[in-house]
């Protein structure tokens, strides 16, 4: 009688848990993974997906930035401390945003750290470099390589992006300004434009700070956040222009909160599948059952376009995406 109990006692809990974790045939992956993370970068390096955001804390406690592997974007590996202040001499705290890019064989992390408020503080923009994805990374410039405010953009929420012809930009800013800069081959400065200026503002209409760009089909899609990181407004809008400098007109909102699901959706990356045409955005948002301002997780949804090429509205979900090995 014990024995025939067990077995319907484990039957029905392991039938709960595959409900908990089954829905409508989808698994409930979002979140992606554990603890509270934000302005997550995606990436995809040697058939691996890869996300680097920030750890989502008081600003004395982001000291560290951890990554995260997966080979079928549903199951996640975390790397612990992939870049930390004792290896960056002139950041204390504020460590945000991650953006990495793979050049000449080795991994650069572009960082924002110490969320200067003027140009007589010390920090701004840094770079770190490592051999492996997964780090130890290490300051690369001993100094900020943005350690001002051109523009009125505060030199946070770096964004690195290769154009058609193999140019890498610096795309950044904050307090509602958007630059955009031409780096040199080897990442520790700037090259002038043809005009002699360095940094250009290419700022949308409701820019506020999280930029992020990439190319489908000869046209550059710009996107940014709008609102504000601990309300409700806090969204991702965009728009499309035939050239990294713009102009670019707003069109409008593709992502936002769902009030029975999560708040302040925002701050992104987008990955494309090199074997196919999916397209993937990875965002934060603040779950309805807290109220803490740095509460928030990483998600992701697939997105999609209509016949004319303009994003279609994302709609968040519990569910997630389901695996995808890249072949």
């Amino acid at each position: 009688m014990k024995k025939i109990f067990y077995v319907i006692f484990v039957t029905a809990f392991l039938n709960a848990a595959a409900q908990d974790k089954v829905s409508n045939g989808t698994k409930n992956n979002n979140p992606i993974v554990k603890g509270w993370y934000a302005d997550p970068e995606a990436v995809i390096f040697d058939k691996m997906y890869w996300i680097y955001p920030t750890f989502s804390a008081r600003y004395e406690k982001q000291v560290y930035l951890d990554a995260f592997s997966s080979k079928d974007l549903t199951n996640w590996v975390k790397h612990e401390k992939v870049l930390d202040t004792a290896s960056v001499k002139w950041a204390k705290k504020a460590l945000w945003a991650p953006s990495i890019i793979k050049h000449n064989d080795r991994y650069f992390l572009f960082f924002g750290a110490n969320d200067i408020q003027s140009d007589y503080e010390i920090g701004g923009i840094g770079v770190a470099s490592s051999a492996k994805p997964e780090g130890p990374f290490v300051d690369y410039l001993g100094k900020p390589l943005v350690d001002k405010f051109y523009n009125g953009a505060q030199p946070i929420d770096q964004f690195v992006f290769k154009d058609q012809h193999g140019q890498y930009y610096l795309i950044y800013g904050g307090w509602k300004h958007c630059n955009i800069a031409k780096l040199k081959p080897d990442f520790t400065g700037f090259i002038p434009f043809d005009d002699q200026t360095v940094f250009k503002e290419i700022t949308p209409q409701h820019y506020v700070e999280g930029p992020f760009m990439f190319i489908r089909n000869n046209k550059y899609y710009f996107m940014w956040s709008e609102g504000g990181w601990t309300g409700p407004d806090y969204s991702v809008a965009y728009a499309i222009a035939d050239s990294p400098m713009g102009p670019f007109k707003r069109i409008g909102k593709i992502l936002e909160q769902n009030t029975k699901i999560a708040v302040g959706a925002g701050h992104h990356s987008v990955i494309k599948l090199p074997d196919s045409n999916k397209y993937f955005i990875v965002y934060h948002r603040r779950p309805i059952t807290e109220n803490h301002a740095d509460s928030r997780e990483i998600c992701i949804e697939e997105m999609y376009f209509d016949e004319n090429g303009y994003i279609k509205p994302v709609t968040i979900t519990k569910e997630g995406v389901n695996e995808h090995i890249i072949k």
